[in-house]
């Protein structure tokens, strides 16, 4: 399995400056449609795309005098509250959607602002306020009033980028207004560590920096196939690797703001874990295609009321193939809030998986609700009373009260990780999220099908695979957001 360098990281490009002020201041295009050079879509584009200058409400004191040893308190407090303040100030990039001076950018880019100044290609400047945001996408939606019709651009068609499209990435990479840099399309659909279900991002080794976030990727007939939103680097600055969210769905959210103020998007109320292959061998599937429900938490939401199940395995949505547990995600967000939708689903039987049907009307998605990741658990303290195993490189122990108490496993039955070995290939397996699948405090239950509560049952479980063979895991681990445990299907094969 591949894993980014230790020292990769996927940062936003909205560069952040400090200032200090007194209180008083087809696979490729034909080349018959390549234009002579990229200056004729430089000029086409440049007059809608706007550099953006925000200032921060977090100030930081800083120092106006070093008084003298022995100064008297009162002194001291005086000269404390003539400090200088140090404004926080960000720049990014955007661009013009309409002509009536609605401008797309990230949220990232504008978040916590006390003022945002829309700096067009002419040297204007407009103050601009938020008409609306979407933390899903990370994008915003402002709007200026020149008093006049703006120059503007228009979307692509995302679904028909190609790997090796020529394209422009344009912006404000570190406060260099109106900067310009060409490259190719180097994957669609990619995901990113921390991406949300609706963040599956155009690669381009266009040229992105800090201060490119939420400037316009084009293609070569100078519309809009993309928001630049994030870079892969090791140094923080470029490393040929960007990220711009496709037009597709910068478009229907730009289109959602503007009508409701906000993004509504359908909820199903289910967290789900993607089939994988393992999954697919163990329970006899002939594909590896659907979405597992591994909880449903409230119990009035539209997945409970249709009759949802832990387990059971949603193949179809509405009359569409569900790929995955994102795809699915995507595909409830893309539908209305209170529609009536038809959900197909396999449930386990004994040894039978039992096809059924369900029509529930979904509810409205709520803000930040990120259903299948999981969040990053607390270290907590081992009981070390138990004697230990290490199949596939876990340290295991039978669940004893003590541990159940230390890990918030109470009530439950299984065994339980104290600790992973790093150097073993179970630490590399991902969930769909790309975090960690396994860690200290995860519980597990089920293994291919079989409930395990005894160290020696488990392990001669283990003993009997060799490599190449499917596991699928069933496991409990405590959520610190929601303050129970949660189960997850971790899915891997043996090596």
């Amino acid at each position: 399995m591949f894993k980014y360098p230790s020292n990769f990281k996927f940062r936003y490009t909205a560069a952040i400056l400090f200032a200090i002020f007194s209180v008083s201041g087809a696979v490729m295009a034909q080349p018959d449609k390549l234009p002579r050079s990229f200056a004729e879509i430089a000029k086409r584009v440049e007059p809608a795309v706007v550099s953006i200058d925000t200032k921060s409400g977090v100030t930081q004191p800083v120092a106006k005098a070093t008084p003298q040893p022995g100064t008297p308190d009162d002194i001291m407090e005086f000269l404390r509250k003539q400090m200088q303040q140090r404004p926080v100030y960000a720049v990014g990039s955007g661009f013009i959607v309409d002509k009536a001076g609605y401008v797309i950018t990230n949220l990232h880019v504008v978040d916590d602002a006390t003022r945002i100044t829309v700096k067009l290609d002419s040297g204007e400047e407009y103050t601009a306020k938020v008409v609306g945001t979407d933390e899903e996408t990370d994008l915003a939606v402002l709007k200026i009033d020149a008093g006049r019709e703006l120059p503007f651009v228009k979307f692509a068609d995302s679904d028909k980028a190609e790997v090796g499209d020529w394209v422009l990435a344009m912006g404000s990479p570190f406060g260099l207004a109106k900067s310009v840099t060409a490259g190719i399309i180097s994957q669609t659909l990619r995901e990113t560590p921390g991406g949300s279900a609706f963040q599956k991002f155009i690669q381009t080794d266009a040229a992105i920096n800090r201060g490119n976030s939420g400037g316009p990727l084009v293609n070569i007939d100078g519309e809009v196939v993309g928001v630049n939103s994030q870079i892969a680097t090791s140094t923080g600055d470029y490393n040929g690797v960007g990220f711009a969210l496709p037009a597709r769905e910068a478009s229907y959210v730009y289109g959602q703001i503007i009508k409701n103020g906000k993004v509504r998007r359908g909820y199903l109320g289910a967290y789900l874990e993607s089939v994988k292959a393992e999954f697919a061998k163990v329970y006899g599937l002939s594909d590896t295609k659907g979405a597992i429900v591994t909880d449903i938490r409230d119990k009035q939401s539209p997945a409970a009321l249709a009759g949802l199940k832990i387990g059971d395995v949603i193949t179809n949505f509405n009359g569409q193939a569900v790929l995955s547990s994102q795809d699915l995600i995507a595909k409830v967000a893309m539908t209305p809030p209170d529609q009536t939708i038809t959900i197909n689903y396999l449930r386990e039987n004994g040894s039978a998986l039992d096809a059924k049907s369900a029509s529930t009307k979904l509810a409205e998605r709520p803000v930040s609700e990120r259903l299948g990741e999981n969040t990053d658990r607390r270290k907590l303290p081992i009981d070390g009373t138990a004697v230990d195993a290490k199949p596939f490189g876990l340290t295991l122990s039978e669940l004893t009260p003590a541990l159940a108490t230390t890990y918030k496993l109470d009530g439950l039955k299984g065994l339980v990780i104290k600790d992973v070995n790093p150097a073993s290939f179970i630490a590399d397996v991902r969930n769909s999220s790309g975090n960690e699948a396994l860690g200290e405090g995860d519980l597990i239950q089920r293994i291919n099908r079989v409930t395990v509560t005894d160290l020696k049952e488990f392990s001669a479980i283990v003993a009997k695979l060799k490599a190449g063979d499917p596991v699928v895991l069933q496991v409990m681990s405590y959520n610190p957001v929601l303050r129970t445990p949660q189960m997850k299907v971790v899915q891997f094969t043996v090596k």
